[in-house]
């Protein structure tokens, strides 16, 4: 196969990774903060560890690697 039939699909498998990746990550902010209504004056800060920090490293990498496919999906294009 060449790349041009076989890039689509891992950039479509990437893509599912990365969404579910993302999705599967804990927010503590709640709906309220992600649209300005979260509590400012309370900050906190915590150590990921664990199942987190893996999600964490490997969402990074996903996405890492999706945008390394998209740029040379436009180099071959």
């Amino acid at each position: 196969m060449e790349m041009q039939t076989i890039l689509p699909i891992i950039q479509i498998v990437l893509a599912v990774l990365l969404v579910i990746a993302v999705l599967l990550q804990q927010s503590e902010a709640g709906a309220g903060g992600a649209f300005g209504g979260g509590n400012d004056s309370v900050s906190t800060w915590r150590t990921r560890r664990g199942f987190e920090k893996t999600l964490f490293v490997a969402t990074i990498v996903i996405a890492v690697l999706f945008v390394l496919s998209a740029f040379i999906a436009l180099r071959i294009a």
